[in-house]
């Protein structure tokens, strides 16, 4: 099967980058990347051990703007509760940079951003992303390399924000129905409890 496994191939077969692409990318946070992170209320943590074997994308959400700008080339995001798989925060330790992607609901261009990272739990440090009186357990702090914003070609395509297009949640299994018969460690309706119970109760 013919495929590509060089750079000169690639950029054979995909030809020269667009002035406006290739001059697009910043180094720090201007106005209008401020104000999207603002508007934003969900976003993509992509990640990477040192190795490059351990890939993860991990969803991240909560009311617009719960990612803290705290200068033009720092980000801290919020870590609330979760299953504690903490696959991200591994990767970060081992590899250090992580790639992001910020959406806004109605909007079909997207704000990416890539740069270094560590893990933060300094109370003091987390103060700024407090919900609801409560404080994180950790934040993610991310020195900005690059951002720029992206088209919205894949957002249209895919018709993200057209309410006609979203399906009947019946139509598709639970959760816990599907954990229940992936791995068998308890039943449907006990599965299906426990995650009631933690959007419920365990947001915050």
């Amino acid at each position: 099967m013919d495929g590509i496994s060089d750079q000169a191939a690639l950029r054979t077969h995909f030809g020269t980058i667009s002035r406006l692409a290739e001059s697009k990318t910043l180094a720090r946070l201007d106005r209008h990347c401020r104000g999207f992170i603002a508007l934003s209320p969900f976003l993509v943590l992509a990640s990477a051990d040192a190795e490059g074997r351990h890939v993860d994308a991990s969803p991240r959400g909560d009311a617009p703007g719960f990612v803290a700008v705290l200068d033009d080339v720092t980000l801290l995001i919020p870590d609330r509760p979760g299953n504690r798989r903490v696959d991200s925060f591994q990767n970060v330790i081992s590899g250090g940079h992580v790639g992001l992607i910020f959406f806004v609901p109605g909007i079909n261009e997207t704000l990416r951003a890539n740069g270094a990272a560590r893990i933060v739990t300094d109370p003091d440090a987390l103060a700024p992303l407090a919900a609801q009186g409560k404080l994180p357990v950790a934040g993610l702090r991310v020195a900005i390399e690059e951002v720029f914003f992206h088209c919205g070609k894949a957002l249209i395509r895919s018709k993200l924000w057209d309410a006609g297009q979203q399906v009947e949640r019946a139509s598709f299994p639970s959760l816990g129905a599907i954990i229940a018969e992936q791995t068998s460690v308890m039943s449907a309706d006990a599965a299906d409890a426990d995650i009631a119970e933690a959007y419920r109760s365990r947001l915050y």
